[in-house]
């Protein structure tokens, strides 16, 4: 991994500080990372559920991390292709957790799966496929 839980967080705080105390990362290793979107009231819609939008920012926050984590603080990577799939309606009071896999590292290009549960439950909400575009590396 080129950064560690701690480094992505501290990232995170100086750059997307408006995400700081909703999305938060719950572990992080070579192969995935999970992250926690901390469900309010301003992530419900019509229904009692979870909104779709907040679903998105969530995988496509998880898909960020998982990559910064093996590219590095290369954080103009920016989103150019996401997929999701809403399975089922998530439970309403329940946090979001994403587990996400990278699944290539390419010089420009990286994939990455991201699959989302309401916390204590094994029933998959969402599943979203994101590809970012990496910046060239200075030298």
């Amino acid at each position: 991994m080129s950064l560690n839980q701690q480094q992505i967080t501290a990232l995170l705080q100086q750059h997307f500080p408006q995400i700081q105390d909703e999305i938060s990362i719950d572990a992080l290793n070579a192969t995935e990372a999970i992250v926690r979107l901390s469900v309010n009231n301003r992530h419900l819609r019509p229904g009692n559920t979870v909104s779709g939008p907040s679903m998105f920012l969530l995988a496509d926050v998880a898909a960020y991390i998982a990559i910064l984590a093996q590219v590095g603080a290369r954080t103009q990577a920016v989103t150019t292709s996401a997929h999701i799939d809403f399975l089922r309606k998530p439970q309403a009071h329940a946090d979001i957790l994403a587990t996400t896999k990278v699944l290539k590292i390419g010089k420009q290009l990286a994939v990455a799966d991201v699959y989302l549960y309401s916390e204590n439950d094994e029933h998959m909400v969402a599943r979203a496929n994101m590809t970012y575009s990496l910046p060239p590396t200075t030298a």
